[in-house]
């Protein structure tokens, strides 16, 4: 059954299963991949819900960034983009083109697309 989300793109179910086997994919694929399998949870959860499992990811990325192996970060970061992606999914924000708007001409402090704001500051 096909699906629609964000630019209107229609996405059907052949496409996913070429998606797991890929090695890379857009954020906005990924965003996409990720709301066809657990959208309506993830929505009856809402994003007080789903962002508490966020933080619980957060505080195992960090565990894993102490003391745990290159495939463990690697597999907690996975999780903690997947959790990003959910609270967008639910709050209806394209991740892809809300980077875009921010990042996609250099740093939002300065401006350059190498930072050169100071280093105290948030950037």
């Amino acid at each position: 059954m096909p699906t629609e989300f964000g630019s209107g793109i229609i996405v059907f179910r052949k496409f996913y299963r070429t998606q797991l086997s890929r090695c890379t994919m857009t954020l906005r694929e990924f965003q996409q991949l990720i709301r066809n399998m657990y959208h309506d949870k993830d929505a009856a959860r809402g994003v007080e819900g789903t962002f508490m499992w966020l933080t619980e990811e957060i505080g195992e990325l960090a565990t894993a960034l102490r003391s745990g192996s290159p495939e463990e970060q690697s597999l907690e970061f996975a999780d903690v983009l997947a959790w990003l992606v959910t609270i967008a999914n639910v709050a209806d924000i394209d991740l892809e083109q809300a980077v875009a708007k921010k990042y996609g001409q250099g740093c939002p402090g300065c401006g350059q697309t190498s930072c050169t704001c100071p280093d105290a500051e948030k950037p």
